[in-house]
């Protein structure tokens, strides 16, 4: 009988670039740049890796379909390496490789890394097509951008539970200025300004009522992790190792683009994938159990309607909840404390490490001036596709329980 896989696979070490353009780095420099700190942290020697995974996107600018370059670019010893990628889901799921690599007893000690150079598209946004991963989705909806997709996600979810335009204007403007506020003092954020909600709700419109600050922004990046049984990381001195709780995957089954009940104001993948990792981790009442989350904010509206399907904010409240302060730093679930998406941007495949990066030093009380008040549970949301059809893959990580 499935048991799934909370306590069994520990995290040793974690690295993270600098995100923004990096224009006078490859690829494989931030991939370098990520596992120097990842492996420092971890403090094992290089040739006690025995499997990677690589997640990355976007073939024309990063490393292709293969995961060779990875392998040469560590100069790893001739071990199997896997490259992944799942949408906007790509970091997260070469951490999910690795950590059920270890939890199947398959291997002592992986690594998971997520790279992209995603300024080198030349896009201004995402990518409309041309890789490997987008031509499919622009042949079905060839006049479908990223901000007017998730502008229709706004609108449907202001329509269905009747707020007023004005008071969910506000609230995704809130959305901004609390990332921006966290994300002024990450020195590994690519935007460092603070803002004001006028500031914000002045801005020009991207696709209405999505402005500019309700978009988050192109920039490139690498992150990383090295997992390894609880068993081992405890022979290493290690007493209380940052665990993995749960790790769940969902994708869209179809019924979202038909049209079944679905309104268009949530993502039922999220709904569905929070509801099994908390199952997974143990969780009964997650808002007063997750300590701090790391979502996928790729526009305001994303994180908002989050909130709720994450089960944190009840079903049309948690613009109410944001307002409130209650996703602040100092508020009782602190969101994007590292400044999310909206200030490192996304390089695709390196986003959900780049969260599990965030929610790791927080728990090791490494944070600095970013550091929370004794956090026990971190969760991350990492999103790809649109709301019709997406992935979704949630990771929840703590404290060895025992």
């Amino acid at each position: 009988m499935a048991t799934g896989i909370k306590d069994k696979v520990a995290i040793i070490g974690m690295g993270c670039s600098k995100f923004g353009e990096r224009w006078d780095m490859s690829a494989e420099d931030l991939m370098v740049e990520a596992f120097g700190e990842c492996i420092g942290d971890a403090g094992i020697d290089f040739n006690e890796i025995e499997a990677a995974w690589l997640g990355t996107c976007i073939d024309e600018v990063n490393v292709g379909k293969a995961a060779v370059p990875l392998s040469t670019t560590l100069r790893l010893p001739y071990i199997p390496v896997t490259r992944v990628e799942n949408y906007c889901a790509s970091g997260t799921e070469s951490f999910r490789g690795a950590v059920y690599a270890v939890a199947s007893g398959a291997y002592d000690v992986c690594l998971a890394m997520g790279s992209e150079k995603l300024k080198d598209t030349g896009y201004g946004g995402l990518p409309s097509g041309g890789s490997s991963s987008g031509s499919l989705l622009w042949l079905w909806w060839p006049n479908l951008t990223a901000p007017g997709s998730f502008a229709q996600l706004a609108s449907a979810y202001g329509a269905k539970y009747r707020i007023p335009a004005k008071d969910l204007k506000r609230a995704m403007a809130q959305v901004s200025v609390k990332s921006h506020e966290n994300g002024f003092i990450n020195p590994k954020a690519h935007l460092r300004k603070k803002v004001s909600i006028d500031q914000v709700m002045a801005a020009p419109i991207i696709a209405h009522p999505l402005g500019l600050f309700d978009c988050c922004g192109v920039s490139d990046g690498a992150a990383c992790a090295i997992v390894t049984t609880v068993e081992k990381a405890k022979d290493m001195g290690i007493k209380n190792p940052v665990t993995v709780k749960a790790l769940q995957l969902a994708l869209s089954s179809g019924e979202e683009i038909a049209y079944n009940e679905w309104e268009g104001e949530h993502f039922v993948t999220t709904a569905k994938c929070s509801t099994k990792a908390y199952e997974e981790a143990g969780i009964t009442n997650p808002r007063e159990e997750i300590s701090m989350m790391e979502v996928h904010d790729c526009f305001s509206i994303t994180e908002l309607v989050t909130c709720e399907d994450l089960h944190i904010s009840e079903p049309g409240q948690a613009w109410k909840d944001i307002l409130d302060g209650f996703y602040n730093s100092d508020g009782k679930v602190p969101c994007q404390i590292d400044g999310g998406l909206k200030c490192f941007g996304h390089p695709i495949g390196a986003s959900g490490l780049r969260m599990l990066y965030e929610m790791y030093l927080q728990l090791l009380e490494r944070a600095e001036e970013r550091q929370l008040k004794d956090p026990r549970i971190g969760l991350t949301h990492n999103l790809g596709g649109f709301p019709a059809q997406n992935v979704c893959a949630i990771s929840i990580i703590g404290k060895y329980d025992n």
